[in-house]
């Protein structure tokens, strides 16, 4: 059908545009993000490519979500500002004639957000959490590159370690200056040391060194202490296993949120829900509101556009703080925040559609018979 194909053809080439330039704009915004927690030393340098896959995949429902959204308001305020849409009014097409082949186009989109909203959204962020945490919980001595001094997890223990051929679990001209709570600090160094684990716990195991004990700024009085050694252990690392149970809520698949009823894991899991029908009420929002007149500016339309996508978004995001606080039922919420919108939204579709009035307009018999009166002379006037 010429209106069908053609409404479809519109939206296919808008939508791969806009997708295109919000993949690079956020694609790059995660990057510059991604550099500056490898810095921190938040994430493994070596890993920034697969952090930065991750986070991609999980920020894709919203990018889909917007340039749906998109390709809908431009494409038909195009086909409003060059008269086309009044062509197929005049030809018996009313607004809501519209939604057929815009949900016909849509709902592959929508599909692929639903499923990478339940599926890919927690897990990807199951496996950034995954990198990170085993990268915060490597040993200390896992930190020092060659020839350089570094600081330790805690913030307290320089580390200089001149590594040799092993693997990086052996060194030689090891030096460790460390900082105690009470402010003593105790600087160690010795000609070679090596990583022994004992029990779930990593050790460095210096041998043939010289132990150096300041006292804190407050007691300048007391002694400084010196001793040798020919081994001692030095505490550097954590458990070797990881916790299963400091994933966060994100990263838990949807199955479980299903099966936990704690309200953050409800607040979770409505956003989740939430975000697939946020994507279908952003189409008919798109439909309702891409209303403009050739003859306007389109700068108002565009504001509002941006303000109740804003809103809306804004609206899911912050229920899924309350409800994870127990402020709100997590269905209630749901119930009103996308039903109200979903209301509305058709409420104002149908408006459009049939061309209701919200205020009466005078008849145009009325106005005729006022201005005609209006421009009569009266009786008795001059002759």
């Amino acid at each position: 059908m010429l209106f069908h194909s053609t409404i479809r053809r519109e939206l296919a080439r808008s939508f791969g545009a806009n997708l295109l330039v919000l993949f690079t704009i956020v694609l790059t915004m995660l990057l510059i993000r991604t550099l500056g927690m490898a810095s921190k030393g938040s994430v493994n340098p070596q890993e920034i490519l697969l952090v930065l896959t991750y986070t991609v995949m999980a920020q894709m429902p919203i990018v889909l979500t917007i340039a749906l959204f998109v390709a809908i308001v431009s494409t038909l305020s195009r086909m409003y500002a060059d008269s086309e849409m009044f062509i197929w009014f005049s030809a018996g097409r009313g607004l809501a004639s519209f939604l057929p082949p815009i949900l016909r186009f849509a709902w592959p989109v929508l599909l692929a957000i639903t499923l990478l909203v339940v599926w890919a959204w927690p897990w990807a962020n199951a496996q950034t959490e995954l990198l990170r945490i085993r990268y915060e919980q490597r040993g200390d001595l896992d930190r020092v590159s060659p020839g350089q001094f570094m600081e330790s997890s805690g913030g307290r223990r320089v580390f200089f370690i001149d590594r040799d051929t092993s693997g990086g679990k052996q060194g030689r001209n090891v030096f460790i200056a460390d900082t105690d709570a009470n402010g003593r600090e105790t600087i160690t160094s010795a000609q070679a040391g090596r990583i022994e684990w004992i029990g779930q716990d990593q050790f460095l195991m210096l041998d043939r060194g010289q132990r150096l004990e300041l006292p804190p700024p407050d007691q300048a009085n007391d002694t400084i202490r010196v001793s040798e050694f020919e081994s001692y252990g030095i505490r550097i690392g954590g458990k070797a296993a990881l916790d299963g149970q400091s994933a966060k809520f994100k990263a838990l698949p949807t199955l479980e949120l299903l099966q936990d009823p704690t309200p953050a894991a409800l607040g979770e899991l409505s956003w989740r829900i939430g975000m697939a029908i946020t994507a279908l009420n952003f189409v008919l929002i798109a439909v309702a509101v891409s209303v403009s007149n050739p003859r306007a500016g389109r700068s108002g339309n565009l504001v509002f556009l941006l303000f109740s996508f804003v809103l809306y978004y804004n609206l899911v995001n912050l229920g899924t703080g309350w409800i994870a606080a127990g402020k709100f039922d997590w269905r209630l919420y749901m119930l009103a925040v996308h039903g109200g919108v979903l209301t509305v939204t058709l409420a104002w579709l149908a408006k459009r559609h049939y061309n209701w009035q919200l205020w009466p307009r005078r008849s145009a018999s009325a106005t005729a018979a006022t201005t005609t009166a209006t421009a009569t002379t009266p009786q008795g006037g001059h002759a």
